[in-house]
């Protein structure tokens, strides 16, 4: 073993100390992009990974630095984007990925994006529109 491998491996060593801690917190993640429109909170996903709930915000905070909700209200917003902008509806759009009143789901769009669902979807269409309307019509002959 070189230096370099006996170094990188005591680096290893301090940082990821523990591969269980983050073999849990990585599935932690993986269950809540694949389950984001699902009612989920601490203790559910404490009990897939079988792990104390107090631990296991400590451990997704410290590798990802957020707590497990504030990841799943970015995943949430990410993909509520992505329904507006196809031209799906507020209200529809709020409860398919996972939010059980609209107005929390507006207020913490607003508050993540800087516009409401109604304008962003708004601008969003508008966008689509102008794209589609400015191309040449080709015809053949």
């Amino acid at each position: 073993m070189t230096l370099y491998e006996k170094k990188l491996n005591r680096v290893r060593r301090v940082v990821y100390s523990n591969q269980d801690q983050i073999d849990a917190v990585i599935g932690i993640r993986n269950y809540i992009e694949n389950n984001f429109d699902s009612d989920l909170n601490l203790d559910l996903l404490s009990r897939i990974q079988f792990i104390s709930k107090f631990h296991l915000l400590r451990l997704f905070k410290k590798y990802y630095g957020l707590t497990p909700r504030q990841y799943l209200i970015d995943k949430r917003i990410e993909k509520s984007r992505d329904l507006l902008r196809q031209g799906m509806k507020v209200t529809e759009t709020c409860f398919a990925v996972g939010f059980n009143s609209l107005g929390s789901f507006s207020v913490l769009f607003k508050t993540k994006t800087g516009k409401s669902p109604a304008q962003y979807r708004k601008e969003q269409l508008s966008r689509s529109n102008l794209t589609f309307d400015s191309e040449p019509l080709r015809t053949e002959i």
